[in-house]
């Protein structure tokens, strides 16, 4: 196993808001206020590495959408770490913590540079498995 990458860390990190404000799913206030936190309502846990140079927040929820399991709700990488070796550590986290669960994210296509949206979760072990209603990719790695 390589070396831990992850340490955990808070909703309201501010070196996580930081990230998450550069996040295509960020959303920004109306009224321009500052934000204090990020992660949204349910269990969840945020994870960050020794620079504050990747986050990565699974929650646990009602989803309205229908999916079930652990939601990668946010996952940004700006570190010099593999983004599948981060997605893979963070996996290992979650399977701890939730032992059995299913994981699964969304991807808006268009939002990210890839050619190939997703791929650092596919590298992972991960495998897309369809689109939402309103066309974002659904990714998921099952037991």
């Amino acid at each position: 196993m390589n070396e831990p990458l992850w340490y955990l860390t808070k909703d309201g990190d501010v070196s996580c808001i930081d990230l998450y404000e550069r996040h295509y799913s960020c959303y920004h206030c109306k009224d321009g206020r500052k934000r204090t936190q990020f992660v949204g309502p349910g269990e969840s846990i945020v994870l960050r590495t020794e620079r504050a140079d990747a986050v990565f927040v699974w929650r646990k929820f009602i989803d309205d959408s229908g999916q079930q399991g652990v939601n990668c709700a946010v996952f940004r990488n700006e570190s010099p770490h593999l983004s599948s070796e981060l997605v893979r550590q963070a996996d290992a986290i979650a399977d701890h913590v939730w032992p059995g669960e299913r994981h699964y994210t969304f991807v808006r296509a268009e939002a990210v540079r890839s050619a190939n949206p997703g791929y650092c979760f596919i590298r992972a072990g991960w495998r897309r498995c369809g689109k939402t209603g309103s066309g974002l990719l659904i990714l998921e790695r099952s037991h």
